[in-house]
């Protein structure tokens, strides 16, 4: 581990699941772990690699950084829940998978601006804050988007984001993907 041993952040993440999960999320018609956890399930479903797998679930977590203890985090003013959860995540796991939860969202504007049939699959609560993140990207934005090395990765991320919005899905549980954290969080 890092040099925030004494510090156990899967153990925090998973309290933050167990006391907060139960949130609505933004408009839609499932909670916050919920959405999480149906993220990491499809990511599952598709044989993602773990870090793939961890970073679907964990890309909303931007949503709790009040839960992060203030010493780890960065002093700013950036409220964005995509860059703030990049930024409590990345002391203890790898690049890789902070850049699937950073750019989630600007996968989305990614996405509608390169894909025509994008943003008619979107529910109505992500149109709404597509509108908010800037809207589709124009041509200079898809050209420096196309060049983060994990494109793939954050691309797909994005799209498991946008299917796990159904309250019939049942999905494992925050501890089935507990090792897989503690996994990651040992290698970085």
């Amino acid at each position: 581990m890092n040099n925030q041993e004494s510090f156990d952040v899967v153990e925090l993440i998973e309290d933050i699941f167990e006391r907060r999960g139960a949130d609505s999320y933004l408009g839609e018609d499932v909670t916050m772990s919920q959405h999480m956890l149906q993220a990491a399930y499809h990511a599952e479903q598709a044989h993602a690699e773990d870090i793939v797998v961890a970073a679907a679930l964990l890309h909303d977590i931007g949503h709790y950084t009040n839960e992060f203890p203030e010493d780890y985090l960065e002093q700013g003013t950036d409220n964005f829940h995509e860059e703030a959860g990049a930024r409590v995540l990345r002391p203890w796991f790898p690049e890789r998978l902070t850049d699937c939860v950073r750019y989630h969202v600007p996968a989305k504007r990614y996405l509608c601006a390169v894909r025509s049939n994008y943003y008619a699959s979107l529910s109505e609560a992500s149109k709404q804050s597509l509108e908010l993140q800037g809207g589709p990207m124009n041509t200079q934005e898809v050209n420096s988007f196309k060049a983060n090395p994990y494109l793939d990765d954050i691309v797909q991320v994005r799209i498991w984001d946008d299917l796990a919005k159904c309250p019939s899905t049942v999905t494992p549980d925050f501890a089935h993907y507990k090792p897989v954290l503690q996994k990651l969080v040992s290698l970085d």
